[in-house]
C-alpha cells in the first residue's frame, strides 16, 4: 500500500516534483490521492427536495448515473462549500474538499430528523485517487477495461477490479487534461492505487498538483474563495441552475444575473517570467487598487509566473494591463483568460 493511501492525505511529492508535474502535462498519466475528501451519501424518498433546497444546482433534473457540480451557500448568496453530487440511484454521494467536509455533515444532518432524508458520512470506509493526463485513458483500459475509458463526461460507471473489488469511475480533470476520478471501498484502496501504478501511472504529490491546478485555472475552496465569497464571484458558473425552485440565497445570485454583475470576479494574471508573489498582493491600476492575489505558480510550460486573484468588474478583459505590489517591488501584469494552459481536457 502507498504511503499516500495509508495517510489518506497528499504526500508535498514523491521525491521529484518536476518529474510528477512532466507525467500529467507532457501526455502520461498521474495519480493523485483524493483520499483526504469528504464523501457522504444522502439517500431516502425526500433526497432530492432537501437536497435542492440547499445546493445551487438542480438535483432533480440529474439522472441515473450522472454527476453535477453544486455549491452550498448561505442565505446571503456566500459560498459555504463546493461538492460533486453523483446520482447512483439507490441514493447520492457528496464529494467535497477535506476543509468543508465537516461542514457539509452539519448542513446535511440539520435535516436527517426532518422527513426521510438519510445522511451517512462514508469517508473513512472509502478511497478516492484521480488519473489525469493524456495516457490517463490508457491506464485506466489496462486496469479496468475499455468501457471505462469510453464514459461521457457529466456521467459515471460502475465496473470491477481484477480482484473483484467495485470501483465508481467518473470523468473529471483536475489539471486541464484528461482525467478519471475513482471511488473504492477502503479496502481495495491499496489494489486500485498498485493497479494504476502497474498500468503506468507515477505518483503526484501535491507541490506538482498545485502547479498543475493553478495552470488550469481552478479555484480551491479556502485559498481562493471561502465563506466571503459570493457564489457569483467565482468560476463555478456550471455549479448554479437558473431554472429550478428555491434554494439558500437564490435571491442573491439570481439578483445578480438577472440585475447586473457583481462588483468583483475571479481572473488570471501572467507575468513576464518568473517573478516573486505573495498571497494577497494588491492589484493596481493607475492609482487605484482594484484586486487581489490569491495564489500563484511559476509555470514550467508557459515558463512565467501565473496567478489567481480577484478584480474589479471593469478591469476583467483579457488583455488589460494592471500592476501587483509586493513586499519589495511593482510588478506588471495583464489579465487572462482561464485556463492559462488548455491541456488534452480541451482537446476532447
Amino acid at each position: 500500500m502507498s504511503e499516500a493511501v495509508e495517510q489518506r492525505s497528499i504526500p508535498f511529492n514523491y521525491g521529484d516534483t518536476v518529474a510528477e508535474y512532466a507525467a500529467v502535462r507532457e501526455g502520461g498519466a498521474g495519480l493523485i490521492d483524493l483520499s483526504s475528501r469528504g464523501r457522504i451519501l444522502v439517500g431516502g424518498a425526500e433526497a432530492v427536495p432537501f437536497l435542492n433546497g440547499l445546493i445551487t444546482n438542480d438535483v432533480k433534473a440529474l439522472q441515473l448515473g450522472e454527476w453535477m457540480p453544486a455549491a452550498f451557500p448561505n442565505v446571503q448568496g456566500k459560498l459555504l462549500a463546493v461538492v460533486r453530487v453523483l446520482n447512483r440511484g439507490e441514493d447520492y454521494l457528496i464529494d467535497t474538499e477535506a476543509i468543508t467536509h465537516a461542514k457539509v455533515m452539519q448542513l446535511l444532518e440539520r435535516f436527517a430528523l426532518a422527513g426521510d432524508f438519510r445522511v451517512t458520512d462514508v469517508t473513512k470506509e472509502t478511497a478516492m485517487v484521480s488519473i489525469q493526463g493524456g495516457g490517463a485513458g490508457a491506464a485506466i483500459s489496462a486496469t479496468l477495461g475499455e468501457t471505462a475509458t469510453t464514459i461521457e463526461r457529466q456521467r459515471i460507471v460502475h465496473t470491477q477490479l481484477p480482484n473483484g473489488g467495485e470501483v465508481t469511475v467518473m470523468r473529471a480533470s483536475h489539471t486541464a487534461e484528461d482525467g478519471f476520478d475513482l471511488f473504492s471501498s477502503a479496502d481495495h484502496a491499496a489494489s486500485l492505487w498498485n493497479a494504476l501504478l502497474a498500468a503506468g501511472a507515477e505518483p503526484v504529490g501535491l507541490e506538482a498538483w498545485e502547479i498543475l491546478r493553478v495552470e488550469a485555472g481552478l479555484p480551491r475552496y479556502g485559498v481562493d474563495m471561502d465563506e466571503t465569497t459570493i457564489v457569483s464571484e467565482t468560476t463555478l458558473d456550471d455549479a448554479v441552475s437558473f431554472t429550478k425552485g428555491c434554494y439558500i440565497g437564490q435571491e442573491i445570485i439570481a439578483r445578480i444575473k438577472y440585475r447586473g454583475h457583481v462588483a468583483k470576479k475571479l481572473a488570471g494574471l501572467v507575468f513576464d517570467g518568473g517573478v516573486k508573489l505573495e498571497v494577497g498582493g494588491k492589484i493596481w491600476s493607475a492609482e487605484k487598487e482594484i484586486g487581489r492575489i490569491t495564489s500563484f505558480a511559476l509555470s514550467p510550460v508557459l515558463k512565467r509566473t501565473v496567478a489567481l486573484g480577484y478584480l474589479k468588474y471593469d478591469y476583467l478583459a483579457a488583455g488589460t494591463s494592471v500592476k501587483v505590489v509586493s513586499a519589495v517591488e511593482e510588478l506588471d501584469a495583464q489579465v487572462a483568460e482561464l485556463p492559462f494552459v488548455r491541456g488534452s481536457w480541451y482537446a476532447n
